[in-house]
């Protein structure tokens, strides 16, 4: 499939500026095994890069002007490198732009270049196509330019990016679209973005993710509702014990021990918030010691917290999760992302993988009238040049 994606863009950049394009760059989406709603509090999460990506095709032009199309949409605009970037009303350049004013900030000096773009990252599923968006287009321009900038600060610039647009992310889409690395997930470290690799071989076992095709319009408001609970419990926890600095050097009689002093929302936040700590911990020794039953019991806990304690699921993203516990063929499943809709990642026994498919599709669209789009991913590297 991205052969394919690869050889069309190449081809588009040839017929719009009657040349070859030099630079290829290969920008990827990203999955996060477990440690949800927790780059926020201090802890850690376990992305890993996939194979769905976006190609981009580059060339220097000899100009101030960069040429940029985005194939999938059928749309372009050109820029003066050179000048000030600002916000416009296009959302999708506002991400190129952002990268663009990085760059100035930055001091780097800009030429003109031409560039097009195409996807395969499912839209709207949770695989942030908009960090590989960010990255695949730094990343281009500094082997364009010669600028020399490290990929841990493509990635760093390439969240600022975002920032700069409006949405306040934090670092592991970026981080794990750049950083990624072919069969293995990355522990990153939220806090001082230490990070170690560990090997994704889910044996016997293939990622599915189930897009329940539904985006409910709470996330903003709970999102940010979520981030001032946590932190009115985090304050409740430092001032009863002082030795702590943040939800990792909690453990849950901490906060079991202080239910009396926090709303019923609080104290349920702060529980799974501790509780997912651990589990991400605990994900990678099951995965070193390649027990992945472990890992699948894991997932299903983390969706329990997330629907029960953290209340960011929804009945779509539920009942998925639960054809996924009554089925033998599956050991682990749970929402993948802020919630309120977007995908779940399952693990399904391999051979198995298009029975399960077409039960849990034609269960969904009994339920809720909705079809249900799936996807299939491969843990892949990060942000690279293509080779032919």
């Amino acid at each position: 499939m991205n052969e394919i994606l690869i050889k069309d863009t190449k081809a588009f950049y040839q017929k719009t500026f009657n040349a070859a394009a030099g630079t290829i760059v290969l920008s990827p989406g990203r999955i996060n095994i477990i440690g949800e709603h927790i780059d926020y509090n201090d802890g850690y999460v376990l992305p890993a890069a996939i194979d769905k990506i976006i190609c981009f095709a580059f060339e220097k032009n000899n100009t101030k002007i960069a040429n940029i199309h985005a194939i999938d949409l059928g749309e372009s605009f050109e820029i003066d490198v050179t000048s000030k970037q600002e916000l416009t009303d296009s959302v999708w350049t506002n991400y190129l732009r952002g990268v663009l004013n990085q760059l100035h900030l930055k001091g780097f000096s800009l030429e003109g270049f031409n560039c097009t773009f195409s996807s395969n990252i499912p839209s709207g599923s949770g695989l942030s196509s908009s960090a590989a968006l960010e990255c695949g287009f730094l990343y281009g321009i500094n082997e364009l330019f010669n600028l020399g900038i490290k990929p841990i600060d493509i990635a760093l610039m390439g969240q600022s990016a975002e920032h700069w647009v409006g949405i306040n992310c934090g670092i592991m889409d970026q981080f794990s679209s750049v950083m990624g690395v072919e069969n293995k997930v990355i522990k990153i470290d939220c806090k001082t973005l230490d990070y170690t690799y560990h090997d994704a071989n889910f044996v016997d076992y293939s990622l599915i993710l189930f897009d329940s095709n539904v985006k409910h319009s709470l996330f903003t408001s709970e999102y940010n509702t979520r981030r001032i609970e946590c932190g009115e419990g985090l304050d409740i926890i430092k001032a009863n014990y002082p030795e702590i600095t943040s939800f990792r050097d909690c453990d849950v009689n901490h906060v079991t021990s202080l239910q009396s002093k926090m709303t019923d929302n609080v104290y349920r936040r702060c529980l799974y918030v501790v509780k997912e700590i651990k589990r991400v911990m605990q994900a990678c020794e099951a995965l070193d010691g390649g027990d992945i039953l472990t890992l699948g019991k894991l997932m299903f806990e983390t969706h329990d917290g997330l629907s029960v304690n953290y209340e960011v699921s929804c009945s779509e993203l539920d009942y998925l999760v639960g054809l996924a516990k009554a089925e033998e063929t599956v050991i682990g499943s749970r929402l993948m992302g802020g919630g309120f809709g977007g995908c779940t990642i399952t693990l399904v026994k391999k051979g198995s993988e298009e029975a399960v498919k077409a039960k849990f599709s034609k269960l969904y669209l009994d339920k809720f009238g909705i079809e249900l789009k799936i996807h299939d991913v491969k843990v892949s590297n990060g942000t690279s040049l293509y080779k032919n």
